[in-house]
């Protein structure tokens, strides 16, 4: 999904390629002519930059951010949002791959998630390093750093509906960490 190159400003959203253009992805990516796009094909169209398919996690946690209709697959709607979302993800991670690696290290991750908001311990930092380092590299790739910053995203979107003083500390009982967490889109 690297088009970049069919953006335009008047007559689309900014940041939006050609509708006619993306009407023409979606029909590829639609490969069972379905009219919607499942996780297998949108994994199959995803490309994190190191030849290898897009993490089924993180196909998974974007589908189903923008699965409207919760049916497990997204529309043509859905797609155009997603789009412009990975795209948005591309032009991020791309500031924070200093080095133009295509991947980004620990340093790296560090300076990502501090830019966020994200104020992190060293040896937290080294834990989501190595949460989302899928392939035992110390580095993250593309679809990993999506799915590493939405569910440090979501996970904090969680835990501050208990944070009703913003002070980084919550009390809670076992069952409403449970709920918590279960009721998170990780």
């Amino acid at each position: 999904m690297a088009y970049n190159q069919h953006y335009q400003g008047p007559g689309g959203a900014p940041g939006m390629p050609n509708r006619d253009f993306l009407w023409q992805v979606f029909q590829r990516v639609d490969r069972d002519r379905s009219g919607a796009i499942s996780a297998q094909e949108l994994q199959s169209a995803l490309s994190n930059g190191t030849w290898t398919p897009f993490n089924p996690e993180t196909v998974r946690l974007m589908l189903g951010m923008f699965d409207r209709q919760q049916r497990g697959t997204i529309n043509f709607e859905d797609f155009g949002a997603l789009w412009k979302y990975v795209t948005d993800w591309q032009a991020c991670f791309r500031s924070f791959d200093r080095d133009n690696s295509g991947n980004i290290d620990a340093n790296e991750l560090k300076m990502a998630l501090k830019s966020f908001g994200y104020n992190l311990s060293d040896a937290t930092h080294q834990m989501f390093l190595r949460k989302f380092d899928r392939l035992g590299k110390g580095t993250i790739y593309f679809d990993d750093f999506i799915q590493c910053s939405v569910i440090l995203h979501n996970l904090t979107s969680a835990f501050r509906q208990f944070d009703t003083d913003m002070d980084g500390v919550i009390t809670i009982h076992y069952e409403q960490f449970l709920q918590m967490v279960l009721n998170t889109r990780i």
